[in-house]
């Protein structure tokens, strides 16, 4: 069985959502204290020496990370969670699986310890990431489909990211108020019964 390192709420529920909506079994185990030196950490940098989450040990004892990595290695086991190969929605689903995690993931990662980066301003670089990710979420709402999921007719990992982001900063009030797409999907994907368990166990719905 794969093991989910991770924290509840934070990346590694991403993961969780996808391979709950696959049908792949899994054990999280929660390593809540990572980020700060103790036993904990040492646990995590022995499998993956950049101490993120999700770190996955998969059946075979290997190591996977980083959340697009992931979604791909779930779609080698359950392709129908992506659009089919050659059409366009897979062009889009390839594009916004990418620009996710390579234009949102890095506002948290300098927004949530300023200090480290910039610290003779840390304050001005959190509000700076902050506005930006706002930004990027506003052209995010404009690039989805949302007729019912966001490449259309069918679910795909992408809406996975959506219900658990949408709890992320800037928080689900702004959300509500700005981008009625993602909300839309998000509300939809929370309404999924086989994701109840690990939506809720994630505090992504009560």
């Amino acid at each position: 069985m794969i093991k989910v390192y991770g924290v509840p709420g934070w990346g590694s529920a991403i993961s969780e959502v996808m391979l709950t909506l696959a049908d792949i079994p899994y054990q999280f185990i929660n390593v809540d204290g990572f980020d700060k030196p103790g036993e904990t950490r040492e646990l995590l940098e022995k499998l993956n020496p950049l101490c993120q989450v999700p770190t996955l040990e998969l059946e075979n004892g290997d190591i996977m990370t980083e959340t697009a990595a992931i979604a791909l290695m779930i779609l080698d086991r359950c392709p129908s969670l992506a659009p089919a190969l050659g059409t366009p929605e897979r062009q889009q689903f390839q594009r916004l699986l990418i620009w996710l995690v390579a234009n949102v993931y890095p506002t948290f990662t300098y927004a949530d310890y300023p200090e480290r980066w910039a610290p003779d301003a840390p304050e001005q670089l959190q509000h700076n990431c902050r506005e930006y990710r706002k930004s990027l979420y506003l052209w995010l709402d404009n690039h989805l489909q949302a007729a019912p999921w966001a490449l259309g007719e069918e679910i795909s990992l992408i809406d996975c990211y959506l219900v658990v982001m949408r709890t992320w900063g800037p928080r689900p009030e702004w959300f509500a108020a700005n981008t009625p797409r993602i909300v839309a999907i998000a509300d939809r994907v929370s309404e999924m019964a086989k994701l109840h368990k690990v939506l809720k166990a994630n505090e992504i719905i009560c």
